[in-house]
């Protein structure tokens, strides 16, 4: 397969990453995700950040384990190694063919599309030929995983809006009500929950259920939050399986990353010589 022969850094491990990392894997590439110290992701059960915590982490039947760059060869067959390295700083070490920025920076991004043969950024702060080679859309509606690869188009901007699920859209969120340690109350994802149920303490401030449905996620205990930040989801639809399911979101955005790299090895094959 061709797909042996290359490899892939993924920048960011978190749920909307790892849909990417799933259509890929299942293609057969070779990745290599690289992630943050103490990653902030929400929905950590289908997150390949998660590992950075717990050591190894299944989503839908693919391990990931934390490493380092170092032992990366040395995992069992079929394990996707994650590297705690924000700045990136092992890309030119991996020497991949193929880097996919997925931490969804949405501003301050530092990527180029110097750093390999195809860069592809996802979603909003990302232009083609400015910081990547192609862009994949992330926003939910009829452009959702489109690829991108004329110069100057980027993704749509970010609209700070949470999709709406049963009429619930902005109260679907948890926030942190105060900076703090984040401390969950006996709940964990993909438990049923009550409206006004305690779900997590920041510092001594509660954070409760705003409606009833199932706890979709909820961020690492005992990370240090800021006050409103992102710290859990309810689903109003109640239904526990998609707690531990990669998102049709994610699918989809994985979906056109595995177009764009495709199509960057038809490229290749067609080159002479």
């Amino acid at each position: 397969m061709v797909s042996d022969h290359i490899t892939i850094v993924v920048r960011g491990g978190g749920d909307i990453a790892t849909g990417s990392i799933y259509r890929l894997y299942k293609a057969g590439f070779s990745i290599v995700v690289l992630e943050i110290e103490s990653p902030r992701v929400v929905r950590r059960q289908v997150a390949a950040a998660q590992c950075v915590f717990v050591g190894q982490h299944l989503v839908e039947g693919v391990c990931f384990q934390k490493t380092d760059i170092a032992n990366i060869n040395k995992l069992a067959s079929g394990v996707i190694p994650v590297v705690v390295d924000p700045g990136g700083h092992s890309i030119s070490e991996v020497n991949p063919n193929v880097v996919i920025d997925a931490r969804m920076l949405k501003r301050n991004i530092d990527t180029t599309n110097e750093l390999a043969d195809l860069v592809v950024g996802l979603g909003p702060g990302f232009m083609v030929g400015d910081n990547c080679d192609v862009v994949v859309e992330t926003q939910r509606g009829h452009k959702l995983g489109r690829v991108y690869s004329q110069q100057g188009v980027g993704a749509i901007p970010d609209t700070r809006v949470p999709e709406e699920v049963n009429g619930y859209r902005n109260e679907r969120v948890l926030r942190a009500p105060c900076a703090g340690i984040m401390q969950s109350q006996k709940t964990e994802i993909g438990d049923i929950v009550s409206k006004g149920q305690i779900i997590a303490l920041v510092g001594l401030e509660e954070v409760r259920a705003p409606f009833a449905g199932v706890l979709r996620g909820l961020i690492q205990d005992g990370l240090q939050v800021e006050d409103c930040e992102k710290i859990g989801d309810v689903d109003p639809r109640g239904i526990k399986e998609h707690c531990f399911q990669i998102s049709d979101k994610a699918l989809a955005i994985g979906g056109g990353v595995l177009e764009a790299v495709m199509n960057w090895v038809s490229s290749q094959d067609d080159q002479p010589g």
